[in-house]
């Protein structure tokens, strides 16, 4: 009985596991109120200028999250200064409106590709940060804040 508890406990470990991963973290929101101002920081030091990597943006809602899409805007900054930016749209719910994200409560963890199959050829700190844009159809300045966003994280995987 003790060798199967063993087994048992080695497996879901090794399952848990992402070799892969070299970066995840998480920024928690301020009453899961995420104002357009707020841009979430992330600086990552890299030294490995040669493998492939995905990057994510991971964004974790709650049940008061209104909208069954996302938009974002996100930076990265290099090492040398140069600057890529993005404007991102992520579904969040299917077309029955049902969540995407995974999870068994009411907080939901989307992971959502940025960037596929990038190299990053420089070493040194390269600073991403996100930035909800968000808004309703007819609405200019946007939803702010956002309700209903619990996290905002980034990942980083090699190939």
């Amino acid at each position: 009985m003790r060798n199967l508890a063993a087994i048992i406990v080695f497996l879901l470990l090794l399952v848990s596991c992402n070799s892969n991963e070299i970066y995840n973290q998480y920024q928690p929101i301020e009453n899961y109120k995420w104002s357009s101002e707020n841009k979430i920081q992330f600086l990552i030091n890299n030294t490995d200028t040669i493998s492939s990597k995905n990057v994510f943006i991971n964004i974790r809602n709650n049940n008061k999250y209104s909208f069954s899409s996302i938009y974002l805007i996100g930076n990265i900054e290099f090492p040398s200064g140069i600057k890529v930016i993005d404007t991102l749209e992520y579904e969040m719910t299917n077309a029955e409106g049902k969540w995407l994200g995974t999870g068994f409560t009411e907080i939901k963890e989307n992971k959502l590709y940025y960037k596929e199959n990038v190299v990053f050829n420089e070493k040194g700190d390269y600073n991403f940060t996100i930035q909800q844009v968000t808004r309703s159809i007819n609405d200019v300045e946007g939803k702010n804040p956002l309700q209903g966003i619990t996290d905002v994280g980034l990942s980083i995987e090699k190939e």
